[in-house]
């Protein structure tokens, strides 16, 4: 597979992974709201965006503690045991309404239960590449749809803003991200979503590398782990690793020789969730410019979100591609923000309405 292919493939694969989210977290955003999972009693105060903000920082604390005193292990089981409660909440809605004509609500939620359960056995036992992309995308699509009913549109545009300051903080001043990064990706947990660039490339069978870059950050460096393998990435809010889109990859030459020498790229999962929290508030708390479409919860400033956001991966990806290391959130939330605008806008809302004034 020469290096062109090698690219238009691994774009590809990338913006299939993010639609997945993106798509999957549309169709959970009625089922949600309907069987009260919103977080929160009042979605339209703007506090709880400074509270996420806090909670997540206190955890990223937290967690470095534990990689410095060799509780990783701890802290898979624990990861792991959250992957399987955010897939028992999207299945708990998703297997009901495909089986229901033909077994009982009680079975029905039995499968749920083992569906969520066989993703940790999955995780724990054979974490290969497709099962964490598998899981990735399940996990990520109820984590957008979760805090997209939890979070109004000023909350979320806050929400949103505040992550991407903080991304270019953590990857271009405090760069703190990268000990977490190296700590979590050696967990092999779903905090990222892994696109292999060869055909052989075993995840499971991957050593540990220490060319990890950063929360938003994406490693281009070729790797000198025997197997070939390459990280880039973090587990936190944003991340993009990845090569180039079509014109880019024509004429690449040596500036994507870095991030073609390996056998995977990776991103990190917050990447493809956060703006995507946007994408579900619009579509919970807008009711302009609605769409016809079949099992989404759809709308124009929700659409606009989703394709702003991959327009802003597109720009990452590019950039990624000719060798620099960048925050992923600046781009992909300004993107999906945007997107946002845009399409409220194109809805007839007014701005002040659009950021929920």
């Amino acid at each position: 597979m020469n290096d062109r292919t090698r690219v238009l493939a691994a774009v590809g694969a990338t913006v299939c992974l993010f639609l997945g989210v993106q798509l999957g977290a549309l169709a959970l955003v009625d089922p949600f709201t309907e069987s009260g999972r919103q977080a929160v009693e009042n979605p339209d105060d703007p506090t709880n965006s400074i509270l996420y903000v806090g909670v997540m920082l206190v955890a990223t604390g937290l967690m470095l503690a534990a990689f410095k005193y060799d509780l990783d292990r701890l802290i898979r089981l624990l990861l792991i045991g959250v992957s399987v409660m955010i897939s028992w909440y999207v299945f708990a809605e998703l297997v009901p309404a495909v089986v229901d004509p033909f077994v009982s609500e009680g079975v029905a939620s039995g499968l749920a239960i083992v569906a969520s359960l066989a993703v940790g056995g999955a995780l724990l036992w054979y974490p290969e590449w497709y099962v964490i992309d598998g899981a990735g995308v399940v996990m990520g699509a109820g984590a957008a749809a979760l805090f997209g009913i939890s979070f109004g549109l000023l909350p979320a545009l806050l929400l949103l803003s505040a992550l991407a300051i903080y991304d270019a903080i953590s990857v271009y001043g405090t760069e703190h991200m990268l000990d977490l990064a190296e700590g979590v990706m050696d967990l092999k947990i779903p905090v990222v979503l892994v696109v292999p660039l060869t055909l052989s490339y075993s995840y499971r069978a991957a050593g540990s590398t220490d060319d990890v870059l950063e929360d938003g950050g994406t490693e281009t460096e070729p790797h000198d782990d025997p197997a070939g393998d390459a990280l880039g990435d973090d587990a936190t809010d944003g991340d993009a690793a990845d090569p180039d889109d079509t014109d880019a990859a024509a004429d690449a030459g040596s500036d994507a020789d870095g991030a073609l020498d390996r056998d995977a790229l990776f991103i990190g999962l917050g990447d493809a969730v956060i703006p995507t929290v946007l994408v579900a508030s619009a579509a919970a708390f807008l009711d302009a410019g609605t769409l016809s479409v079949p099992v989404l919860a759809v709308n124009l400033p929700a659409l606009g979100a989703a394709v702003g956001t991959i327009a802003g991966l597109l720009a990452l990806m590019y950039m990624v591609l000719e060798g620099r290391a960048h925050a992923g959130l600046p781009l992909l939330n300004g993107g999906a923000i945007g997107g946002y605008l845009l399409g409220a806008l194109a809805s007839g809302l007014s701005i002040a309405t659009a950021i929920g004034l």
